[in-house]
């Protein structure tokens, strides 16, 4: 009895979906199948990102697949990943689809006597056609975003330099897409996208802090640099307060995980959505800093604290709405024209209000009773330890 001819197949396989399947089935029909994968250094130097599942979790996928009779992640590196594979496996058959050929393979496989066979992306009957290039224009990140509490600023030196003290932030769940320019530290979101494209790993939160804020200011660019308050407020999770002294990075970092306390300030915590802030809008024109200006800025955060930790709403209410105070007083570019009019929509449901971020837009974050909410709000979910 003659045996079957070996086909050999290669491709990263990661986010591994319907036409993958549908690829291995057509594959098989022309021999035992067996599947190159590569590795997650390869991808992450082909694709300039990290890889959904591990190449453990991809070589096991693949091997789970019943078209497949066996599969190895490929030594080599490059396009050309699968060389050692190949020598090893010895097939009489390579297959690639449309859009994974190369002259390079073809070139390959006639210098090896391999036969070179080329299919056409097509789905099983009844589904649809897939590619990851596809499916990962609709994949949504599940990195948090922060929402600042109070102190918003102080993580500036040119302000910390007038009186040290607290900022307070909160991460939050991605549990909609929020707008960008809005407050929501979305540019530094954007900068986590680039080192952790869907979620957080499991790792110190606080050196995750620190990694992002490295990453996103660049030493040689001699721009603006980012408060650290972004990179904290996303990376720690819960409710986090840092205190800062004339540098960048905070001299101290506390959080707060206790169940009761962040599930408080979820009932009372609501989003309200006005406008982006707009490309022209300068918030720091007009600044006005002096120490009796930051001294009210630090109290506020100083009491916003102890009220969340005592759970007394009026006294949060209060140290909200004032640390508000404290940074229009030094900031009055953050009241960018549209703005008062959404405070007046708001003004008769809520207990106090801020905007998020450095202001000129974006949302409202509001306090309420818990049981009314404005128009159009939206409630948050804060990020529990170990979520991400």
């Amino acid at each position: 009895m003659m045996a079957n001819k070996k086909v050999f197949v290669s491709g990263c396989y990661d986010m591994l979906h319907s036409g993958h399947v549908a690829f291995f089935k057509e594959a098989s029909s022309y021999g035992d199948l067996y599947v190159g994968i590569g590795s997650d250094k390869t991808v992450e130097e082909l694709k300039h990102r990290k890889t959904v599942y591990s190449e453990k979790e991809r070589l096991y996928m693949v091997k789970a697949i019943r078209y497949v009779t066996d599969a190895m992640i490929n030594s080599g590196s490059g396009m050309m990943d699968f060389v050692e594979s190949v020598e090893k496996v010895k097939p009489d058959i390579f297959v690639v689809n449309s859009d994974g050929g190369s002259d390079a393979k073809r070139r390959f496989c006639e210098e090896r006597g391999i036969e070179y066979v080329v299919l056409e992306r097509k789905p099983d009957e009844g589904l649809e056609a897939r590619s990851t290039t596809s499916l990962r224009k609709g994949v949504v990140s599940h990195l948090p975003y922060r929402i600042d509490i109070a102190g918003t600023w102080i993580d500036q030196p040119y302000v910390s330099e007038h009186g040290a003290g607290w900022a307070l932030t909160i991460s939050i769940e991605p549990t909609e897409e929020f707008m960008e320019r809005g407050g929501m530290s979305t540019s530094t979101r954007n900068a986590a996208r680039k080192i952790w494209p869907y979620e957080l790993p499991n790792y110190n939160e606080e050196m995750m802090a620190r990694l992002l804020f490295c990453f996103e200011n660049d030493p040689e660019s001699g721009g603006h640099i980012s408060g650290a308050q972004d990179s904290i407020g996303i990376c720690m999770s819960g409710l986090t307060r840092h205190y800062y002294d004339n540098h960048y990075w905070p001299l101290r970092i506390e959080s707060c995980h206790d169940e009761e306390i962040l599930s408080w300030l979820e009932d009372h915590l609501c989003l309200v959505p006005m406008f982006p802030r707009r490309e022209d809008c300068s918030v720091v024109e007009g600044k006005d800093i002096t120490p009796a200006k930051v001294a009210d800025l630090t109290s506020a955060a100083d009491r916003c604290w102890d009220a969340i930790m005592a759970r007394d709403l009026d006294g949060f209410a209060k140290a909200f709405s004032d640390s508000f105070d404290a940074q229009v007083a030094m900031f009055p570019g953050m009241m960018q024209p549209g703005v008062h009019e959404w405070i007046d929509k708001v003004r008769p449901d809520v207990l106090a209000w801020k905007m998020t971020g450095a202001g000129g837009g974006g949302y409202l974050c509001c306090v309420t009773d818990g049981k009314h909410l404005p128009e159009g709000a939206k409630r948050i979910r804060i990020r529990r330890k170990g979520l991400s």
